[in-house]
């Protein structure tokens, strides 16, 4: 599924991340684990392709980024990656609903208004499509946000600490949503965590503070 090799990239002339390989097949779901700096949050972003690596190629669904434009590799991230960051980045002018929509749009998918009805009632939110973001509960808007990085289908999902400012209930119940969103469209789950809470019940993890 995808293919990193000899990762290395600094902040103002100070290395976070270096990572020599990493290679994951369709379907796996893998935690991303490190004591905080350790680089999680810009190894999910350089896997999505917002953030370029200092050095190394990235590689995804057999597309080397390297060889995208920005305006390409914008595209090419709509139809196959889906996102769920630590905020939520909900659009707050949008119903819950209206975003889903932007993100079928922003990919160059068809804009299909039944087919996210039908992916929030999935998740639990079929009577919260025409409220906004700012009306929902925490666990509301984790599940908006969920279903939001799946409507196009992403053959990738990542998370960045989706479970972290949940009680237990709500991240066991987030957990179990993520995996059950990947299984339904056999994507590839990648989860950048340091809630003890979930590192049992990952069979693959990376730890950023072993890997380089």
């Amino acid at each position: 599924m995808f293919l990193l090799e000899n990762i290395r990239h600094s902040y103002a002339g100070r290395e976070v991340l270096r990572l020599a390989h990493w290679s994951v097949r369709q379907g796996e779901h893998w935690l991303i684990i490190g004591a905080s700096g350790s680089g999680k949050s810009t190894l999910l972003h350089i896997l999505a392709g917002i953030v370029k690596p200092s050095a190394g190629s990235v590689s995804v669904a057999g597309q080397d980024f390297s060889t995208l434009p920005p305006a390409r590799l914008d595209r090419f991230r709509g139809r196959n990656i889906g996102i769920v960051f630590q905020r939520m980045h909900l659009i707050p002018s949008l119903s819950v609903l209206g975003n889903l929509v932007l993100a079928q749009y922003l990919a160059g998918s068809k804009q299909d208004a039944r087919e996210a009805l039908a992916l929030l009632a999935s998740v639990g939110l079929a009577d919260a499509a025409g409220r906004r973001p700012q009306a929902l509960s925490v666990g509301e808007t984790q599940r908006a946000a969920v279903a939001r990085a799946v409507v196009n289908k992403p053959r990738l999902i990542l998370a960045d600490e989706p479970t972290s400012n949940l009680d237990d209930a709500n991240a066991a119940a987030a957990l179990e949503l993520l995996r059950a969103q990947a299984n339904s469209c056999s994507a590839t789950l990648v989860i950048a965590t340091h809630d003890m809470r979930i590192r049992d019940r990952f069979e693959h993890q990376i730890n950023l503070e072993l890997a380089a």
